[in-house]
């Protein structure tokens, strides 16, 4: 019996040493396996660095606070105790180091307040304008697109807080497990670690309420946006059907008047008064839908007048030229004008009358001929010259005849009255259709003005001039083929001249005495014969 316990007791004693190899074995296993998990989580962790920076700046900032404190404090003591060179070099020191560290802190403002307060801030809302018009529809939707962009963003955010909160618990898991296998250096790094994850987690709950509260009032955004924009929409949509109604409407007038009218004058200008009067309706159908208030509309008005006299007064002055003549009836399409421009003077018939200006067609006339030698050309006038520049209209109201005129020259020795009876007798047989027509024209003229003088018989005048006697014939003739008359009865009068004995026209000539058996001088005379 006594052999027996001493074996048990020899056995027992060569046991244990194996027991504690096998167990400390063990240990090591696991200690090397929990250290290749925490590599691992540290790898993911680091994925997610932008809540591991900021919680590392939040601790940065904390150490670099503690530390200036303490430099402060260290400060205000040598400053009362200093009395050896080496503490005014150390003081001089620390005063050197508390604004490299105070430079450091202004920096991390804000870090040191709380952690992740940036990150767990959602984005700000920005004050939603009420979308008073068409073109702040595109804002609006620009605005609900950032919105949902920014809400994306702070749930992304959420859900990377979450991610990451999941892997803190699983390190600090290890760490606990590390520090029960008698790792007496994982107690402080567990401890850290529980006050890091307990942070996190309270930034979750803080977004996850803030979220909540954010969504809310996102949502409140995107339904007033919406609401504008629908309401702009129903607006447009009925602006739209207006004018088109508007346009309709003035189709039909226009169709009328093309059926009615058939002089083409009244045509043109009935269907620019009806273009004028459309656009003018749209534009306040437009105004009355976007101006709130009557009174808005008065003041813009008069903001605008007084800014196109001033700035634009030349626009202004063409408007008000356009009115002058669409209203007071001095010009009308068609017509055949003079106007004279910088020293120039172009005769031509009206094409169109715009805003702006008077658009003209040049065309032959004795002024091209002795003056511009150019015709055809397309001239625009503006409106306001007819306030300040000389404007003839050839064809006003009901005249379409003007008075024209052609001088010959007789010689002294002509029998003139006879030169004259021909010549008369020549402007009356060619004008004489002119003639009646604008005896008439005068008598409707006399409606709307005061007329005296109303012959309209061709009349001839004779001047004395120093080489002959000047004969002129006036005639009226068609205020848009002047030229054409006046060649027919110049010619005619040549040949009428011609055929005359006792009249000879008289033209610059030369004659030269020669006396060939005297020693007088030889004479030169200049004269008209």
């Amino acid at each position: 019996m006594l052999f027996f316990q001493r074996v048990l007791f020899t056995v027992f004693i060569l046991f244990i040493p194996f027991k504690a190899f096998a167990y400390d074995s063990n240990n090591t296993l696991q200690i090397n396996r929990y250290l290749k998990e925490l590599n691992k989580l540290n790898s993911q962790i680091s994925d997610r660095n932008v809540w591991i920076k900021s919680y590392a700046s939040y601790l940065t900032s904390l150490e670099v606070k503690n530390k200036l404190d303490t430099i402060k404090k260290r400060i205000k003591w040598l400053s009362k105790y200093a009395k050896t060179s080496s503490d005014m070099d150390e003081l001089a020191g620390l005063i050197s180091k508390e604004k490299i560290l105070t430079s450091q802190i202004n920096k991390l403002k804000g870090d040191s307040s709380a952690p992740f307060s940036k990150l767990i801030t959602p984005p700000k809302i920005d004050d939603i304008s009420k979308i008073s018009n068409p073109f702040e529809i595109f804002t609006g939707l620009s605005l609900i697109k950032t919105i949902d962009a920014n809400y994306d963003d702070y749930k992304k955010r959420k859900e990377n807080l979450s991610a990451l909160i999941v892997l803190l618990r699983k390190e600090l898991n290890l760490y606990k497990k590390l520090y029960k296998l008698n790792l007496e250096k994982y107690q402080d790094i567990s401890g850290r670690k529980q006050t890091e994850l307990e942070r996190f987690e309270r930034a979750l709950d803080t977004m996850s309420v803030t979220l909540n509260v954010y969504q809310k009032r996102l949502e409140i955004a995107k339904i007033s946006i919406n609401k504008g924009i629908e309401k702009q929409i129903y607006r447009l949509i009925k602006i739209g059907i207006a004018v088109l109604f508007v346009f309709f409407i003035f189709f039909l007038l226009k169709l009328i008047i093309k059926k009615y009218i058939t002089d083409n004058e009244r045509f043109y200008m009935a269907n620019k008064i009806i273009t004028f009067t459309n656009f003018t309706i749209i534009i306040l159908i437009l105004f009355f839908n976007y101006i709130e208030n009557v009174s808005y509309l008065i003041t813009i008005l008069g903001f605008a007048s007084a800014g196109i006299a001033i700035a634009m007064k030349d626009w202004f002055m063409s408007i008000l030229g356009w009115l002058v003549i669409v209203f007071g009836g001095s010009i009308h399409v068609g017509d055949r004008i003079r106007v004279d421009m910088d020293g120039m003077k172009y005769v031509g018939d009206v094409l169109d009358i715009s805003l702006l200006r008077i658009t003209i067609l040049e065309d032959i006339t004795l002024t091209s001929i002795m003056q511009n030698r150019r015709a055809g050309r397309i001239i625009f006038v503006p409106n306001n010259y007819i306030f300040t520049r000389m404007i003839a209209n050839y064809t006003h109201h009901s005249l379409k005849t003007v008075w024209d005129g052609v001088k010959i020259t007789v010689t002294f020795d002509s029998n003139h009255k006879k030169a004259m009876h021909l010549v008369k007798e020549i402007a009356k047989k060619y004008s004489k259709g002119y003639t009646d027509i604008t005896r008439k024209q005068l008598n409707k003229l006399r409606q709307h003005y005061s007329l005296k003088n109303t012959n309209v018989e061709p009349r001839i005048y004779s001047f004395i001039e120093p080489y002959g006697i000047d004969i002129e014939a006036w005639y009226l003739t068609n205020a848009y083929g002047t030229l054409t008359l006046r060649s027919v009865i110049s010619t005619e009068i040549i040949d009428a001249f011609k055929a005359e004995d006792d009249i000879t026209i008289a033209y610059p000539t030369q004659k030269l005495n020669i006396n060939m058996q005297s020693e007088a001088p030889v004479t030169h005379n200049n004269e008209l014969v």
